[in-house]
């Protein structure tokens, strides 16, 4: 991921600009700069968490020795200079200062984690290409996305989430046939395949991702997806493990088998319950396995999920308070 450098000085106040300038085109004016900051963990809450509820704060979670950060360095900061003011972005060596990111999930670099009003609210990880970043910075600031591709993918998701599977296909193979390596449109493709059980042709969809991007959100989450769902597959009756824990609330092993059968349900909320569950009664279980299961079901269901975000919440509360 991206050795995000830390703009998080104070900008005076520019000229208000229509909604894509600076973010979608070269900037009209030079972006004021910014001073450079690596937070802490000692100043999180004051420069991420507090700073958040005046603007969106983008933190870079990122290490010297990651490659693909210093790939995705230069992009980040020259898309968040060019949106004048609108998002501040902040750096976070993870070798320095790791509990942070242990705690919200991050599990491999460069990754970049949106907070507003205080909440971690979007997110993405790899070093994705600029434009990905200037559509990522105009949903956080809110600015719709770039109508040459982000309207398409936006409509396609709609489909999807509406049933109207038909139209998302149709949709997402109109990008691909523009932009074959595009690959928000190749996850969604797949994840529909793969919610009809056709597994074989979702793997062939996957295949499409070019050599070196493949470190895409929506492909993480739904690879994430596939696998949870083949372990889940060989866990049992999810009655009989009710009816241990009717016997034993305390059966933290059984809640958990619960939890991963939720999840492959689709019951995103009660499998977060299950195990947020054993993370308050007893967070050293298994060696933490409550929570780093949980991490894992965040990354299958993507950062803006919102069973993602109402869980990260939870959880933050449950280890900060």
């Amino acid at each position: 991921m991206s050795d995000k450098s830390l703009l998080f000085g104070n900008q005076p106040a520019a000229q208000q600009p229509s909604p894509t300038a600076g973010l979608f085109g070269e900037a009209s004016t030079p972006a004021a700069t910014q001073s450079v900051k690596d937070v802490t963990t000692a100043g999180f809450a004051a420069d991420v968490i507090q700073e958040s509820r005046r603007q969106p704060v983008l933190v870079d979670f990122w290490a010297p020795w990651c490659g693909p950060c210093k790939q995705l360095a230069p992009a980040l900061e020259k898309a968040v200079a060019e949106a004048g003011g609108r998002v501040r972005l902040v750096k976070m060596n993870i070798d320095e200062h790791p509990s942070i990111a242990g705690q919200l999930g991050i599990q491999s670099i460069p990754a970049v984690i949106a907070f507003k009003n205080g909440q971690p609210v979007d997110g993405f990880m790899g070093a994705v290409p600029e434009s990905q970043i200037k559509e990522f910075i105009a949903r956080v600031a809110g600015n719709g996305p770039d109508p040459e591709l982000g309207d398409a993918i936006k409509a396609a998701q709609e489909a999807q989430a509406q049933g109207d599977l038909q139209t998302a296909m149709q949709l997402f193979d109109a990008v691909l046939s523009q932009a074959p390596d595009n690959l928000d449109a190749i996850a969604g493709l797949a994840g529909i395949l793969y919610d009809a059980g056709d597994a074989e042709a979702a793997q062939e969809v996957l295949a499409m991702a070019p050599e070196g991007k493949g470190d895409n959100a929506a492909l993480a989450s739904l690879k994430a997806k596939m696998a949870l769902a083949e372990e889940a597959a060989k866990l049992g009756d999810p009655a009989a493990l009710q009816r241990r824990l009717a016997a034993d609330p305390n059966d933290h092993q059984a809640r958990f088998d619960l939890a991963m059968i939720q999840n492959a349900l689709g019951n995103r909320a009660d499998a977060a319950e299950s195990l947020l569950s054993i993370v308050k009664a007893d967070r050293t279980w298994n060696e933490d396995g409550a929570r780093a299961q949980l991490l894992r079901f965040f990354e299958a269901w993507g950062p803006t999920d919102p069973a993602t975000l109402s869980a990260r919440r939870r959880l933050s509360s449950l280890l900060f308070s």
